[in-house]
């Protein structure tokens, strides 16, 4: 393997791929990943990190939290997952995706271990970031967990701060089906007497936090608890309130010395110049107006459908995929009923099948058509719709990544 390209598809075809694959990839134990630690040098102890979980949000909070540091002056690293374009979004450096040849040399140099060890796809990608930034000296890391918090692979870092943006239902043949079951999953990055900030106060998951931040000695401070803030940001999407609210506590009750309004004020306004987040009720067209936005479960669609309906527009188009595992009946169900769907299959191994969505379509009564690509729905809306009609493409990261 010499290009980019090989090493690229090697990464997705070799390793266990969780975006691809789902549960077959997921493998939950922190022993290869400190094992891997140790193997490159324990490159994670060079630079101070800022730990973010959460069941919606933690993307965009991390975003947001990077965007007000490089505006304090930091030196910053982010890492994400997953990506929308190329596996380069994942790892960034004051918002510049990480270089391509890095990650041939870095597969190329270590490439027998990786085989060895038997690493995911994820243990190698947050392995490979912390090189990264420990090569670039960085002052601080932006990082997102993956799935949970507990015994996901980001979970071998120190932070100076630790971020739970909210708890909800997804992902629960993994953690649980209950909110107190996944909020002891989440709160498993809680860490001894660091700060650690909750975005939403729920009665399930309250004493979980408490109970836990009280073991670790670790303060706690409930954002949504806070001074309202009002900050603004050039995200548009309604859920970014919350956001923009937990991003804000999380920064001013941290101990970094440069953080002051300004500075939050600034980043906050200047994510997607700052930082290059795609994805999120991110504008593509006017006349017909389209918004592709990545929210997949319950609880973010809430947001979505009244988002949907402050917005103008002549007809709405819905063009929507999912994948397995959600809770798609209670999705389907909360959607709008004047409007034309056309649902299709994301290009993805747990993509959600079609009779599924049709059926429950057909349960809410809804005017819908199926497809079995994501551009050919997409392009069946944009034929279909005048210069006044608003056409929505989400329902999965999987969807907007074609689209974008």
């Amino acid at each position: 393997m010499k290009t980019y390209e090989e090493v690229r598809s090697w990464l997705y075809e070799q390793l266990p791929y969780y975006q691809k694959q789902g549960s077959i990839a997921f493998k939950p134990d922190l022993k290869k990943m400190q094992a891997f630690m140790r193997y490159l040098g324990n490159p994670h102890d060079a630079f101070s990190s800022i730990h973010v979980a959460g069941t919606n949000g933690k993307g965009s909070t991390s975003h947001m939290i990077t965007s007000v540091l490089m505006e304090a002056g930091y030196k910053v690293g982010l890492y994400t997952s997953p990506h929308l374009k190329d596996f380069t979004e994942r790892i960034r450096i004051n918002g510049v995706e990480m270089d391509s040849k890095y990650v041939v040399d870095f597969v190329q140099d270590h490439q027998t271990y990786f085989l060895e060890a038997r690493l995911s796809f994820f243990e190698l990608t947050v392995g490979m970031a912390f090189s990264y930034f420990k090569q670039h000296q960085i002052e601080i890391a932006v990082v997102e967990v993956g799935l949970g918090g507990r015994l996901d692979a980001t979970n071998i870092i120190n932070p100076i701060l630790s971020v739970i943006t909210n708890i909800g239902l997804d992902h629960t043949q993994f953690l649980g089906t209950k909110l107190d079951e996944i909020a002891r999953e989440k709160a498993g990055i809680i860490k001894s007497k660091t700060l650690v900030v909750i975005g939403e106060t729920q009665s399930e998951t309250t004493n979980i936090f408490s109970d836990v931040a009280k073991k670790h000695e670790a303060p706690i401070l409930w954002a949504d608890q806070k001074l309202k803030s009002f900050f603004k940001t050039d995200l548009r999407g309604f859920y970014q309130q919350k956001n923009i609210q937990t991003a804000t506590v999380a920064l001013e009750g941290s101990s970094l010395d440069k953080i002051n309004k300004d500075c939050i004020s600034r980043g906050l306004l200047n994510v997607t110049n700052n930082t290059g987040l795609l994805g999120r009720w991110q504008l593509l067209n006017h006349e017909p107006t389209i918004v592709a936005d990545v929210t997949h479960n319950v609880e973010g669609f809430r947001y979505v459908v009244e988002q949907i309906r402050a917005t103008n527009y002549q007809n709405l188009h819905l063009v929507l995929g999912f994948v397995k595992g959600k809770k798609l009946e209670d999705i389907i169900c909360m959607l709008p009923k004047n409007a034309d769907y056309y649902f299709c299959t994301p290009n993805i191994h747990r993509a959600e099948e079609l009779s599924v969505l049709k059926n429950l379509a057909k349960k809410y009564k809804l005017n819908s058509k199926t497809f079995s690509t994501v551009v050919e729905a997409y392009e069946s809306a944009f034929k279909n719709a005048q210069k006044r009609d608003f056409i929505y493409v989400g329902g999965s990261t999987f969807v907007v990544a074609e689209i974008l």
